[in-house]
C-alpha cells in the first residue's frame, strides 16, 4: 500500500510509516482532522507546537503553513487517518443537517479534541477501512463517516461549530507580522499573497511599502541573514538548517550564501 493511501479520493487518507519522516512545508487549504492510530505526530506552525500520540485527535485550521514530523513507535510503526474537510463537503453537510456557525470563532488555530468514549468508538469504526487496502469505501459511506466525526467533535467542543462552518476568505492581515513569523517556509510569493488576504499585485505593492524591496529579494536576504546568525552564534551546521530556512537544497543554499557573504557557509564556523 502506498503512503499516504486514498481511502476516499480527496477526503480520507491513511498514512503508514516504519521510519521517521519530516515534511519540509505543508499548506492546508481545508480544515483537516488527524486521527492518530499509532506513533507520534508533531505539528509546528509560527504560533503553535503540538504533539499527539496514539488515540488522540487533532484539528488543523485551513489557510495555514506548518511542518509535520512523523515518528513511529520504538520497534513499531506510525499510522494516521487524515480527513480533509473540504468546503463543498462541509456546505453539503450544513444543508443536510441544518448546522451553521453561530458567530466568529475566536481561539487557537489548531486544537487537540478532548478524548471521550464516542470518539474512541469512531476511531474503531474507521480504522478497518484504512488498514484494509482492498476495502472500498463508497462516497455515501465516506460522507456518513465525515458527518459522524464532525458531530462528535462538536459534541466534545461546542465552539467548534463556529470553527468548522466559517467559509469567509482570509482577511487582509498585518503583512509585516505575518512575514516575520513565516519567512522560513518554502512557498511561492503567490501563496504568501493568498495567505495574507491580498491579490498578487496588492501583495507586492504592500510588501514594497512595508519592507522597501520586492518580496523575493527580502525572503532570500532574511533567510541568509538568519542562517549566518545560526551558524556564527549558535554553532549550527549548514546541512542541519538549510531546509528549515526554506532552501530547496544544500548546494542552492551554499551558492546563495557565498554570493551574499563572500565565503561558503562551512567556512563561517
Amino acid at each position: 500500500m502506498e503512503s499516504p493511501a486514498e481511502i476516499l479520493p480527496g477526503v480520507i487518507f491513511y498514512s503508514y510509516l516504519s521510519s521517521e519522516q519530516k515534511q519540509k512545508v505543508c499548506f492546508w487549504n481545508h480544515h483537516t482532522l488527524v486521527l492518530q492510530v499509532s506513533g507520534q505526530l508533531v505539528l509546528e506552525t509560527s504560533e503553535q507546537n503540538i504533539s499527539i500520540s496514539a488515540g488522540e485527535v487533532l484539528l488543523i485550521r485551513k489557510n495555514q503553513l506548518g511542518t509535520l514530523t512523523k515518528t513511529p513507535l520504538p520497534g513499531g510503526h506510525y499510522e494516521t487517518i487524515v480527513i480533509s474537510l473540504q468546503e463543498d463537503l462541509m456546505r453539503k453537510i450544513i444543508l443536510e443537517e441544518r448546522m451553521e456557525a453561530a458567530g466568529k470563532y475566536i481561539g487557537l488555530p489548531n486544537l487537540i479534541i478532548p478524548h471521550n468514549e464516542f470518539l474512541k468508538g469512531y476511531f474503531q469504526s474507521i480504522v478497518p477501512y484504512a488498514r484494509n487496502s482492498g476495502a472500498q469505501m463508497t462516497d455515501e459511506m465516506g460522507l456518513l463517516k465525515v458527518k459522524e466525526g464532525i458531530k462528535l467533535m462538536i459534541l466534545a467542543m461546542p465552539k467548534l461549530q463556529n470553527f468548522l462552518f466559517d467559509f469567509s476568505e482570509p482577511y487582509k492581515i498585518d503583512l509585516e507580522k505575518f512575514m516575520l513569523s513565516n519567512y522560513h517556509f518554502n512557498i511561492s510569493v503567490e501563496k504568501f499573497s493568498q495567505l495574507t488576504g491580498r491579490s498578487l499585485s496588492g501583495f507586492k505593492r504592500d510588501f514594497q511599502k512595508t519592507f522597501g524591496m520586492p518580496p523575493r529579494k527580502w525572503l532570500q536576504d532574511k533567510r541568509l541573514n538568519e542562517a549566518r546568525h545560526l551558524i556564527e552564534s549558535k554553532n549550527q551546521r549548514p546541512s542541519s538548517i538549510y531546509l528549515d530556512l526554506g532552501f530547496e537544497s544544500l548546494s542552492h543554499f551554499s551558492y546563495a550564501f557565498k554570493k551574499k557573504f563572500g565565503k561558503a557557509p562551512t567556512l563561517v564556523l
